[in-house]
């Protein structure tokens, strides 16, 4: 479908509402007249704006939402003014990731301003998204999970919170700050074992919080397991505890072969993901290094 007309029709409008805002100008106030034609302009950009959206010119329906939000905060219209922003990030989501984090930060920003953290967390999210998968900066990505979280557990949802959390520890274990990655398996896992409906998940949590031990230390990896088993006993009969110790008993013989078989034997039943396949893979290089130095 050929959309052309509709991005000059866009362009038309944007003109219209540039002029009207130029005369609005001699008002000096939002007052009568002036407020009219400021609305009148905000309604053009965002008509203008949709009509981007049809052309697929998403830097242009960006820039036209934008604009329509900056009027919007002009006449005081916060909420009308934040969704706006949002209309512009998503755009720019297209065409421009870093502009969509600036617009989504402007919603965030009038959100928490007014006291809608949960609205705010739900944004701090598409961000860390947009730098995990488009600008590729796990750092930031990072910070936007752990803001996120944040303002979820002050407006007391828990299950939000851990989700942002787990982004979190995924992320900080795989840039090797483990402790940081414990701590929240360890709390998420105590959390989930309390809970007659996550009660089923809290072994992989464990089994995660385990492996990150392991990979900074051998000796701490086994008290941890034992602690975890003292705690939620139901994890000893876990395949994911079985692994680890076997994975332990391996690494202590310096056998390369017998962690390998482990990991087979395990894999072959229930799938490690890409996480956990990294971790172990961290591990084994270890025993391989030692095995090296021992020669």
């Amino acid at each position: 479908m050929d959309n052309s007309g509709k991005e000059k029709e866009a362009l038309t409008l944007m003109t219209e509402a540039d002029k009207k805002m130029k005369s609005s100008r001699g008002f000096g106030t939002l007052f009568g007249g002036s407020s009219r034609k400021y609305e009148e302009a905000c309604d053009m950009y965002v008509r203008a704006a949709n009509m981007f959206k049809m052309a697929k010119n998403w830097s242009a329906a960006g820039n036209a939402f934008s604009q329509a939000a900056h009027l919007h905060l002009q006449m005081d219209n916060k909420l009308d003014g934040a969704i706006n922003f949002l209309d512009a990030g998503n755009a720019f989501k297209k065409a421009d990731p870093q502009e969509a984090i600036n617009c989504l930060n402007q919603a965030i920003d009038i959100y928490t301003d007014m006291g809608r953290f949960t609205i705010a967390a739900k944004h701090h999210i598409s961000i860390a998204e947009i730098y995990e998968s488009e600008l590729l900066d796990v750092d930031k990505a990072i910070c936007h999970y752990e803001q996120a979280a944040d303002y979820y557990k002050g407006e007391e949802s828990k299950s939000a919170a851990n989700k942002c959390l787990l982004k979190v520890a995924t992320y900080t274990a795989q840039l090797e700050q483990y402790q940081k990655a414990i701590d929240i398996y360890e709390q998420i896992g105590t959390y989930a074992m309390d809970s007659v409906l996550l009660k089923y998940g809290a072994k992989d949590h464990f089994f995660k919080a385990a492996l990150c031990h392991f990979c900074v230390d051998m000796l701490n990896a086994r008290l941890s397991v034992q602690r975890y088993e003292d705690m939620f006993p139901a994890f000893s009969d876990a395949r994911e505890c079985k692994l680890v110790k076997k994975l332990l008993d391996a690494y202590e013989e310096q056998d390369v072969d017998a962690f390998t078989d482990a990991v087979k034997d395990f894999d072959s039943i229930s799938r490690l993901d890409q996480w956990n396949t990294t971790m172990l893979l961290r591990i084994k290089k270890q025993i391989q290094d030692d095995e090296s130095d021992l020669r």
